[in-house]
C-alpha cells in the first residue's frame, strides 16, 4: 500500500485524508493518507524521514509551503512562478519534486460555479502565501487585471513587483477601493478568527466573492458578502477538493471525478 500525507501546523482539522481516501475508493487505488504535524525546526527532518521510510507523496499546508519550495530538488513551472509548493513527490532516483496545485484548484472551482475569469477585474485581499499561490494561475486564465489590497502596503508592493511580468497588477489601500470588481478573493486569515477583512462594503454589490478559507456553514466573509448583495458568495471547499484531485493525478496518474466528492462533503457539512 502506497503511503501519502499532509504536513502542516495545526493539522488536526485537515480534511485531506478523507478526500484522498474517497479518491482512492473511487478509482480502486489502495492508498493510506495521514496527517503529519511539524514545526519550523523539524520540518525538513520530517519530510526526509517520511520519504526515507517509503512514503510516496506529501501535501504541504500552512505554514510550510515556502519551506517546501526551498526543500524541493526540482520544481514545476507553476511552482517556480508561485514561489511556494503544496505537493511533493518522491521519485525513484531519490529526488523530491515540488508542484503547486492551489491555483489550479481555485480556477477549476470557479469554473464549476460558472464564474468566468476571462478579462475579469480581480481584487485579492491579502498578500501572503495564499495570494502567491493563485496569482500565476489567474493570469494564465486570462484575467484582465489584479489589484492587491493588504494592511501592510510594502508586502503587497513586493508581490506586485514580482508578478508584474505576468500582467496588469497594482496595489491599493482599503480606503482607495471603489467601484465594482468581477471577482473579490479573500486570501486573508480573517475568517479563521471570525472576522472580515478591512474593506468598504460599497464594492460588494454585483461582485462574485470567494473566501479561500472553508468552514462548516458560511464563513464570516461569505455572510458579509451576501448581506451586501454579492452576485455569488463562495468558500474554499471546492478549491480544496480540486487542488487535492490535481495532487492525486500527479501521484497516481488518474484524475478522480470531483463533483460527487464535493457534493458528499457539502452534504455532510449541512448535516
Amino acid at each position: 500500500m502506497d503511503v501519502y500525507g499532509v504536513v502542516g501546523n495545526p493539522i488536526n482539522h485537515s480534511k485531506s485524508p478523507k478526500i484522498h481516501l474517497l479518491f482512492g475508493q473511487q478509482v480502486n487505488h489502495d492508498i493510506y493518507y495521514q496527517r503529519i504535524s511539524a514545526t519550523d525546526e523539524n520540518f525538513v527532518g520530517t519530510i526526509e524521514r517520511f520519504f526515507t521510510e517509503g512514503g510516496k507523496g506529501l501535501n504541504i499546508t500552512v505554514p510550510f509551503k515556502e519551506k517546501a519550495f526551498q526543500l524541493a530538488d526540482s520544481l514545476s513551472n507553476n511552482a517556480q512562478s508561485c514561489g511556494s509548493v503544496n505537493t511533493l513527490t518522491f521519485s525513484e532516483d531519490g529526488r523530491i519534486h515540488g508542484e503547486s496545485t492551489d491555483g489550479i484548484g481555485l480556477s477549476k472551482d470557479l469554473e464549476n460555479n460558472q464564474v468566468s475569469l476571462e478579462n475579469a477585474e480581480v481584487l485579492i485581499l491579502g498578500a501572503g502565501g495564499a495570494t502567491r499561490g493563485i496569482v500565476p494561475t489567474l493570469f494564465a486564465s486570462s484575467v484582465g487585471s489584479i489589484i492587491l489590497c493588504n494592511r501592510t502596503m510594502a508586502k503587497a508592493e513586493l508581490l506586485q513587483e514580482e508578478f508584474l511580468p505576468y500582467g496588469e497588477i497594482t496595489c491599493l489601500a482599503s480606503e482607495q477601493l471603489s467601484g465594482r470588481f468581477d471577482l473579490i478573493i479573500n486570501a486573508t486569515s480573517a475568517s479563521l478568527s471570525g472576522e472580515i477583512p478591512d474593506m468598504p462594503d460599497t464594492i460588494i454589490p454585483g461582485s462574485v466573492c470567494y473566501d479561500l478559507a472553508y468552514t462548516y456553514g458560511e464563513t464570516p466573509f461569505q455572510r458579509w458578502a451576501k448581506q451586501n448583495n454579492s452576485a455569488k458568495s463562495l468558500q474554499g471547499w471546492g478549491m480544496l477538493v480540486e487542488q487535492a484531485a490535481e495532487s492525486f493525478y500527479i501521484w497516481r496518474g488518474v484524475r478522480p471525478k470531483t463533483e460527487e466528492i464535493i457534493q458528499r462533503l457539502q452534504a455532510e457539512l449541512e448535516n
